[in-house]
């Protein structure tokens, strides 16, 4: 509960620093403060699709049921993010550019991504036999996490985007503002921590309800 509440409190204090502390970015204008919650909503979406595979590898190998369930929350939780990152992106874009969406490559990958990972839980949902569900799933988390690297970072460098780049790889540092920067990287650590609240409050919840699940195939067969 503890750790809930200073969560609570440090995003909070992003919030109000994105506004009142961090100055408005050169060349971005008072738009650029969208980088400290599109940044890490990014980061966050690889990293629970990347749990994802390492779930469904681990599922593959030992053919444990919890495994599964563990691919499918990060693939969800993964997809959140996805879907915050390119709602935050869309909005950049139309204060820089405009538009909501002009298909710059990365917006253009982004959109393959969560085309990606929605046909993850089609086929979940097409498959009711729970063994061969899990099978189907894990190797197409596996297949699926190939791409990401791919159109997350490949794609948007090989092809001309206008889309701003954080980091400078000449001088292999963050092009920003010390200020910007610390509520960058605080967001950062934020938006993780709240991933891994969220991992396991949704953990939590699904434990609950298999256990009242049980429990009432207990209670039904009681009566019979």
């Amino acid at each position: 509960m503890f750790w809930q509440i200073l969560l609570g409190i440090w995003m909070t204090a992003v919030i109000l620093a994105s506004f009142l502390y961090m100055p408005a970015t050169q060349g971005l204008g008072q738009t650029g403060r969208i980088i400290v919650y599109h940044v890490p909503a990014a980061w966050l979406a690889v990293l629970a699709y990347l749990i994802s595979m390492l779930n469904a590898v681990g599922y593959l190998r030992r053919g444990e049921l919890r495994l599964d369930r563990q691919a499918r929350i990060n693939a969800e939780l993964g997809t959140v993010f996805c879907l915050v990152a390119t709602v935050t992106g869309a909005i950049w874009s139309r204060a820089a550019w405009g538009w909501y969406w002009n298909w710059d490559p990365r917006q253009t990958s982004i959109a393959v991504l969560l085309l990606i990972y929605t046909a993850y839980f089609v086929l979940r949902s097409a498959v009711s036999d729970q063994a061969r569900r899990a099978r189907l799933s894990a190797v197409y988390s596996v297949l699926a996490f190939l791409t990401v690297p791919f159109l997350v970072f490949v794609v948007p460098r090989v092809y001309a985007s206008l889309h701003p780049d954080l980091i400078n790889l000449e001088q292999g540092s963050f092009d920003m503002d010390r200020k910007m920067l610390v509520v960058f990287l605080a967001s950062l650590a934020g938006f993780t921590g709240l991933y891994a609240w969220m991992y396991k409050l949704v953990a939590r919840l699904e434990n609950l309800l298999d256990k009242l699940e049980q429990q009432k195939r207990g209670e039904a067969e009681s009566e019979r």
